[in-house]
């Protein structure tokens, strides 16, 4: 696992074990806030996530990154689900959520506006693409944006 950050290390430890109680690994960050460092863990499935799911792959994977030590200081280890207003970071969410409402904000504006709520059109090769209310489409560099998130208030079901 050497040369490997900490979230590749974490996911190679903890995907089987979500694998094993049917759960999908959505995210992982290990981020610091304030003196303290957090290791979440996002979890999906077919019908939503339950408390029990998250309690069940705490319990699984505790004892397996305490041997495996990816991380050298101490931190809060969290599994959650992603929510409603989930965020796509990676391709799979992009291509798992085409023909979904979708909030996104650029990190530049364009034509003075930075957010934007549609329908994600498309993703190709890096680009999302959202067919707007007006019918109007804007396509935008993934890296461009600060964020795409599903949007709640339009969503009926996962």
């Amino acid at each position: 696992m050497a040369g490997k950050n900490t979230v590749s290390r974490v996911e190679e430890i903890v995907k089987p074990f979500a694998e094993s109680l049917s759960l999908e690994i959505w995210d992982i960050t290990f981020t610091k806030e304030g003196t303290d460092w957090y290791l979440r863990i996002f979890i999906d499935k077919e019908g939503g996530v339950s408390l029990d799911d998250c309690v069940d792959l705490t319990h699984a994977v505790t004892k397996p990154l305490d041997e495996a030590d990816p991380i050298s200081q101490s931190y809060t280890l969290e599994v959650s689900s992603p929510g409603i207003e989930r965020e796509l970071k990676k391709d799979r969410h992009f291509e798992k959520y085409v023909g979904s409402p979708v909030m996104m904000r650029t990190i530049r504006p364009i034509d003075g506006v930075r957010d934007f709520n549609g329908t994600l059109a498309s993703y190709e090769d890096g680009t999302v693409t959202v067919k707007l209310k007006d019918e109007k489409e804007i396509a935008v560099n993934k890296k461009d944006t600060s964020y795409v998130k599903l949007d709640d208030f339009d969503i009926k079901e996962f």
